[in-house]
């Protein structure tokens, strides 16, 4: 289960069975229903963060477009291409859940 404290400096975090828990960032930008910005850095060190902004852009009464940058791979050296290489794939198992998510939602 991913765990998000909804504030700034909150922590984004997955706890699995057992109470294990992995840091995954922590909240930079709070702005419900508009914006979420956070940095990201999976168990590594806080120097080695990288950032994400995540918007949603209202489409009339029936939509929703969700953009998402995710910068600062540079900060990370050497390493930075292939942990960019290898969030893509975390990205691309988290959105079909996040769409699924929404799709149940009640609409206000």
């Amino acid at each position: 289960m991913v765990v998000l404290e909804g504030r700034p400096g909150g922590r984004i975090f997955e706890r699995q069975p057992g109470g294990i828990e992995h840091d995954w960032g922590e909240i930079t930008t709070w702005e419900p229903p508009t914006r979420l910005g956070y940095t990201w850095r999976l168990n590594r060190d806080r120097s080695n963060a990288t950032q994400v902004e995540i918007r949603f852009i209202a489409r009339g009464l029936t939509g929703t477009t969700v953009a998402i940058e995710h910068r600062g791979w540079e900060s990370l050296g050497a390493e930075g291409k292939d942990w960019r290489d290898r969030n893509r794939g975390g990205w691309a198992t988290l959105l079909p859940l996040y769409v699924a998510a929404a799709a149940l939602a009640p609409i206000p």
